[in-house]
């Protein structure tokens, strides 16, 4: 019994089966769910994949990135079209597995700092809520400088690992003599 346990804690991945009419069926529920419905899966942090009906191809990325487009078109988009101009100039560049890795740690600092909010909001009475309002500023730039400073350690690393990288490459064509 004690396997049976272990394996039934272990969350199974939901799998969705995308047909070439553009449905989405959910192979968990038996039936067909919208974009909205996978976006919900996201926001509860459900295990998923998206997978060609036909080719059985990962197509969970492409519908993650539909979804965000989706949210982008809407009423009040998080990217500006400078940011999404910058990303893009990204694509293609010596640095571009550097920036993903780079903004995919900051966003899971910034969702860590968020979590940690939210989880102490909870124990908040509300004396302790007015205490909390009375040190707001302190408090978020507190937080935020320990954002800002993981955010600062990341940009220090990649600008090194570029900078190797850019030594090794004029190593390998001879033009990486020592500095004088």
């Amino acid at each position: 019994m004690q396997s049976k346990k272990t394996s039934a804690a272990k969350p199974a991945v939901r799998v969705i089966k995308k047909y070439p009419n553009r449905r989405l069926y959910d192979t968990d529920t038996s039936t067909y769910i919208t974009l909205a419905e996978v976006k919900q899966l996201v926001m509860t942090r459900e295990p998923f994949v998206v997978r060609d009906a036909k080719t059985n191809e990962d197509l969970t990325r492409s519908i993650l990135l539909q979804i965000i487009l989706e949210e982008e078109a809407g009423g009040a988009p998080m990217f500006s079209e400078a940011a999404l101009a910058n990303l893009i100039r990204f694509y293609g560049h010596a640095a571009q597995a550097f920036m993903g890795s780079y903004l995919e740690k900051n966003v899971q600092v910034f969702t860590d700092m968020q979590a940690r909010l939210a989880e102490q909001s909870k124990q908040f009475t509300p004396e302790t809520w007015a205490q909390f309002m009375a040190t707001q500023n302190p408090l978020v730039q507190g937080m935020m400088g320990n954002y800002v400073e993981q955010s600062k350690s990341l940009i220090d690393s990649l600008q090194e690992q570029m900078q190797k990288q850019t030594e090794q490459m004029l190593g390998a064509f001879g033009m990486g003599g020592p500095k004088r």
